[in-house]
């Protein structure tokens, strides 16, 4: 039982609107009625219910702030405590005054994530839940925003459940057998294992199928805009970003640094990096821009090489095809409203065809073909069903990996007979990988590591 009641801003900080301050324990009600007058007094307010009033100085009865105040009761909250919302006038002034108020009270501030946490500890929502608030909240397209949505809601730890109750199936059937040997036909015990075994690591394939698709849309591929010097790379990014992200001019070298910009294409999130272009020189300052560029070829997941196919190739535009051969990459054929220079032949010996777009981006042609040339190259050109259970979390894909490991493990070991005590070994191995997804069998310090990268007033 945790018996202690803690606040924290849930809005971000800055001039808006209105900024709400979240308390949530045993207590919320009770201590936030010292600093709040109204015609009814929250202590008697029902549950889910808002008031109008003002923040008062206990001591002096100033009135600080003009509120609405939203009570909700145990357990019908989003942490299952008695909840207390104040919604105040958004402002850093105005907030620091509410909250200053209510830490002199019988209240702490929150630990970051500690109201999310204490879902999950109260049994309102299970771990992978949680990681969907998270995701929810740091979501960079709408097909994102859906598959952490459906996390929240609890289909990814549906099917989790429906898997570990049949793990435990088999558990149970394996400990019969130990128990009154006697009455156990050991090739019927193996067959048994291997077919729920078998039944699992199928379910579990499913969800691996989607795992690399539901990591792009959760992390967003990481782009890097590479090439030479003056060849289109800055208007590349502004096209995209639809925005004048970058400065663009005549004058080669004007990018110094990486420049980084969110953009979705086709629902896909990317995270755009606009390089320095790749040559040698003598500037300083260009040269640690040249080297942090070819960091950013080394570390991409995507690469975007744009070329000016107006120019022959030049010997750098070769020793960078050279770097980026094999990876996933598409080379950009800009400034095709003029006359091609550029030696198809040569790109083709380094790149498919389907993967070489013209271009031209000063007059806003082939941003269309770029865009399903991403889709194709990571979706194949279109996403998976949303009806799918996408799975987006590393930590969840690792863990569904080694849950299927073990029951390859299991499943072998059953075609040789070994002794059941031996396979029951690999079967709750899988069940507790299984279960440490949803938090069932998470240690306290994992749990407190990932609850830790929450935002506070979350």
């Amino acid at each position: 039982m945790i018996s202690d009641t803690i606040t924290a801003i849930s809005t971000a900080v800055g001039e808006a609107g209105i900024a709400v301050i979240r308390v949530s324990g045993p207590d919320a009600v009770s201590e936030t009625e010292k600093i709040f007058r109204s015609k009814t007094p929250l202590t008697q307010a029902a549950s889910h219910t808002v008031h109008y009033g003002h923040i008062i100085e206990p001591g002096s009865g100033e009135k600080i702030e003009e509120v609405l105040v939203t009570v909700m009761r145990a357990p019908r909250s989003f942490t299952t405590e008695d909840v207390v919302e104040i919604s105040a006038h958004g402002g850093v002034v105005s907030v620091k005054r509410v909250l200053d108020l209510l830490l002199q009270l019988n209240i702490r501030l929150a630990e970051p994530g500690e109201f999310t946490k204490r879902a999950f500890l109260n049994g309102r929502i299970d771990l992978s839940q949680a990681e969907g608030v998270m995701d929810l909240i740091r979501s960079k397209s709408d097909r994102a925003f859906s598959v952490a949505l459906k996390q929240v809601e609890g289909k990814l730890s549906s099917k989790l459940r429906d898997l570990r109750h049949t793990l435990v199936e088999t558990l149970a059937h394996i400990e019969v057998n130990i128990d009154y040997p006697e009455h156990d036909v050991e090739s019927l015990t193996a067959d048994f294992i291997k077919e729920k075994s078998s039944l699992v690591m199928t379910e579990i394939d499913k969800l691996l199928v989607t795992a690399e698709q539901g990591k792009i849309l959760r992390e967003g591929i990481t782009t890097a805009i590479v090439g030479r010097p003056n060849v289109g790379k800055s208007s590349l990014l502004n096209a995209l970003a639809q925005d004048n992200r970058a400065i663009v001019t005549d004058i080669p070298g004007t990018t110094r640094d990486v420049i980084e910009e969110f953009v979705t294409i086709n629902n896909i999130p990317l995270k755009l990096l606009d390089t320095a272009g790749i040559r040698e020189t003598m500037d300083v300052v260009e040269r640690i821009g040249v080297e942090r560029s070819r960091s950013a070829v080394a570390e991409a997941d995507l690469l975007l090489m744009v070329i000016n196919a107006a120019e022959p190739l030049h010997e750098d535009e070769i020793e960078l095809l050279e770097q980026i051969r094999g990876r996933q990459s598409i080379i950009i054929m800009n400034k095709m409203d003029l006359a091609p220079q550029a030696d198809r032949d040569i790109l083709l010996r380094y790149i498919p065809e389907e993967r070489l777009v013209p271009m031209s981006v000063k007059d806003d042609l082939g941003v269309d073909r770029l865009e399903d040339a991403i889709s194709t190259l990571f979706f194949s050109g279109k996403l998976e069903s949303a009806d799918l259970t996408y799975v987006s979390n590393v930590r969840h894909i690792a863990l569904l990996k080694k849950a299927k490991q073990s029951l390859i493990d299991a499943y072998e070991a059953a075609e040789q007979l070994i002794p059941i005590d031996m396979i029951q070994i690999d079967v709750r191995l899988a069940w507790e990988h299984l279960g440490e997804i949803v938090g069932d069998t998470a240690h306290d310090a994992l749990i407190d590591q990932i609850f830790s990268q929450f935002c506070l007033g979350k």
